[in-house]
């Protein structure tokens, strides 16, 4: 099942149990699909459709943080809310460790030595965890484990 389809479903089901946050996540993860569909001019790939939903958790990620910053904890509550229900939608995130192998391996196959290295390392790990890991842990494993 695609994840337009698997929206459409879940709005459905949303609709039915007249959930409004559910509702109103679904219908903009559902218009965020059809936007970027036109813009490309074609259906999305499985790979295009984690791209839009990685950008969707993105923009609610800084919202949250910056709610927090401007003390309005009911705001940040309810964009968690928000990204709670996005979640779903995302493949299985990878765990710290897993993200340090791939790291590690990344460098490894590179010949990394130092910060210098960072783009190479961050073009060849971007690939292997978009959509199943922040890309700023991701950025901080690596500059970590370039330091070193």
């Amino acid at each position: 099942m695609s994840l337009l389809e698997q929206v459409q479903a879940d709005m459905k089901e949303a609709m039915k149990a007249k959930d409004k946050q559910t509702l109103a996540v679904v219908r903009q993860i559902k218009s965020a699909v059809m936007n970027e569909q036109i813009n490309l001019g074609h259906d999305l790939t499985e790979e295009e459709e984690l791209a839009v939903l990685a950008r969707e958790v993105k923009q609610r990620k800084d919202s949250i943080a910056e709610f927090k910053a401007g003390n309005r904890d009911d705001l940040a509550e309810a964009t968690q809310g928000e990204l709670d229900v996005l979640a779903k939608y995302l493949p299985a995130q990878l765990s710290e460790d897993e993200i340090k192998q791939i790291v590690q391996e990344a460098i490894q196959k590179t010949g990394a030595t130092g910060p210098a290295d960072m783009g190479k390392v961050m073009g060849m790990v971007s690939g292997q965890t978009k959509g199943r890991a922040d890309g700023k842990i991701v950025a901080d494993q690596v500059k970590a484990a370039l330091a070193k």
